[in-house]
């Protein structure tokens, strides 16, 4: 394939046969990818959905498939793009290479200008993360619904309340955890910057500080993203929501990069000895401040 914009290598916990059973059996990618799903390889490999960018009707189109790869055509917003599934064994599980072209570009995505094509990037790791979920037997974390306004999800973490909260402001282990590189002022008035303050100087400011129960962050277009923890025996439920965006353009990309990231907090707090899955995350024009040195 040409060139890709997004390469995401993950490892996943399952030899290259089960793994590839999920990529390619229709009920599993209901479960972890999309909303619907038809599958017969070698001719026909279709996923579409509420789930799924652009997904009203399935856009795909099979372009080579053997015992290792699952390359396709997908049309996103008029755009034919690429993706593909790469596995390679490894001992205790498979390295899964997902590469993707076509991204729009990162300063269309941040202005909330690239359409469903500027979500695939985090689609595709969200998607990923639910796939090693699915693979390990663990619960999934909720899907980003692209035809919903309404940015709400709940995951419920087994560990306390002061401990996650501690994990999602405090720089060092939000950025241990996350893979982006994090700089965080933890109180009300401080600042939030992905890439770090040189990258961000103004930052997201925090609005709302109460450790060990929530926390909201307001960005410079009036956004607002919150999060209110709740215990219960020893567990946290977790809800986080964004609001104040034009409902007619949710903010998408962002939003299931987050629901990405909390897949990878769940791992980090209920996985004795947690590894990122993360191997690598590669982005055409994102700079490489973005991310943490610190993969897996």
């Amino acid at each position: 394939m040409e060139q890709p914009d997004l390469r995401l290598r993950a490892f996943v916990p399952a030899p290259p046969k089960t793994v590839y059973e999920a990529l390619t059996d229709p009920a599993a990618l209901r479960v972890w990818l999309a909303e619907h799903a038809d599958v017969e390889l070698p001719g026909k490999y279709e996923f579409w959905g509420r789930y799924t960018p652009d997904g009203a009707e399935p856009h795909q189109r099979v372009l080579y498939v053997d015992e290792r790869t699952i390359r396709f055509a997908w049309t996103v917003d008029g755009v034919e793009t690429t993706s593909e599934f790469r596995l390679d064994e490894e001992e205790d599980g498979t390295l899964v290479t997902l590469s993707q072209t076509d991204l729009p570009s990162f300063e269309a995505i941040l202005a909330d200008t690239a359409g469903a094509r500027g979500a695939l990037q985090t689609f595709w790791t969200l998607a990923i993360a639910n796939l090693a979920d699915y693979l390990a037997g663990r619960a999934l974390t909720p899907k980003c619904d692209f035809t919903s306004a309404d940015l709400r999800a709940e995951v419920v973490i087994d560990a306390a309340p002061e401990a996650v909260f501690e994990s999602m402001t405090q720089t060092e282990q939000f950025c241990r955890w996350s893979g982006a590189n994090v700089e965080i002022e933890p109180y009300v008035g401080g600042r939030f910057a992905m890439g770090g303050f040189d990258v961000d100087p103004g930052g997201v400011k925090f609005v709302e500080f109460e450790p060990g129960r929530k926390a909201t962050l307001r960005f410079a277009d009036g956004l607002t993203a919150s999060w209110e923890l709740e215990g219960s025996d020893g567990k946290t439920r977790l809800t986080s929501v964004q609001s104040g965006f034009d409902p007619a353009n949710p903010p998408y990309p962002g939003w299931a990069g987050w629901l990405a990231g909390l897949a990878e907090l769940r791992r980090y707090h209920e996985l004795p000895g947690w590894t990122s899955i993360w191997r690598q995350i590669e982005v055409t024009g994102v700079p490489e401040e973005m991310f943490s040195a610190d993969l897996g």
